[in-house]
Order: structure tokens, then C-alpha cells, then sequence
């Protein structure tokens, strides 16, 4: 079983940043990709931006231009830089990790609790 742990929500004025974080627990869970998902109020929950193990990413188009998704593989961490916050961000962040343990030809999805981004003044 893998746990995903996210941090780094809070409260922030429009216009300024954050950094969330997500760990993963599970040492033989081989982690393909990883990234993140937002849901906000009474709407269904979206992609924002996930990051493949050899780096290739797809970020929403609503955030391309703000938000930076990272990630360190030894760690098993991923990361998520967001700049000029909008109040259409706010919402709970969940981080997702897609991946396969060795020597089982099946995918697993796992998610994280959610972290929650509220972008108000």
C-alpha cells in the first residue's frame, strides 16, 4: 500500500505563491507518474499538472504560464510551484501517483487526501 502525504496548502492574496508537496511511502511501488489534481466546490476534479519519471509533463492550460510541476524520483516527491494565484485556484489539491510494483503487470492509482488552496483577500 501506498500513502501519498501532501503540504503546503493555505491561504494566500491573489497574485502571490505557493509551494506544495507530496511524498509518497512505499518502497516498492515504481512510481511512472505523479502530480496534480484540484477540485473545487460543487465541480468536478481536474488535472492541473502531472510529471512523468523521465520528466515529461502536461499542465493544464489554465496554469501553464503560472504553476511549475517538479519532482525528485530518489524521493519519491513531487512538487508543485504556483505563482499569481487567482481565486478561480482555489480549491483542494490532491496529488496522484500512477505506477506499478515489481514483478505485477497491473497499475495502480493511488491518490492523497487533499490539501486545501484558498486564494482570497
Amino acid at each position: 500500500q501506498v500513502q501519498l502525504v501532501e503540504s503546503g496548502g493555505d491561504l494566500v492574496q491573489p497574485g502571490g505563491s505557493l509551494r506544495l508537496s507530496c511524498a509518497a511511502s512505499g518502497s516498492r511501488f515504481n512510481i511512472d507518474e505523479m502530480g496534480w489534481y484540484r477540485q473545487a466546490p460543487g465541480e468536478q476534479r481536474e488535472l492541473v499538472a502531472v510529471v512523468t519519471s523521465g520528466g515529461s509533463t502536461n499542465v493544464a492550460e489554465s496554469v501553464k504560464d503560472r504553476f511549475t510541476v517538479s519532482r525528485d524520483n530518489a524521493k519519491k516527491m513531487v512538487f508543485l510551484q504556483m505563482n499569481s494565484l487567482k481565486p478561480e485556484d482555489t480549491g483542494v489539491y490532491f496529488c496522484k501517483a500512477v505506477g506499478s510494483y515489481s514483478g505485477i503487470f497491473s497499475r495502480y492509482v493511488y491518490w492523497g487526501q487533499g490539501t486545501q488552496v484558498t486564494v482570497s483577500s
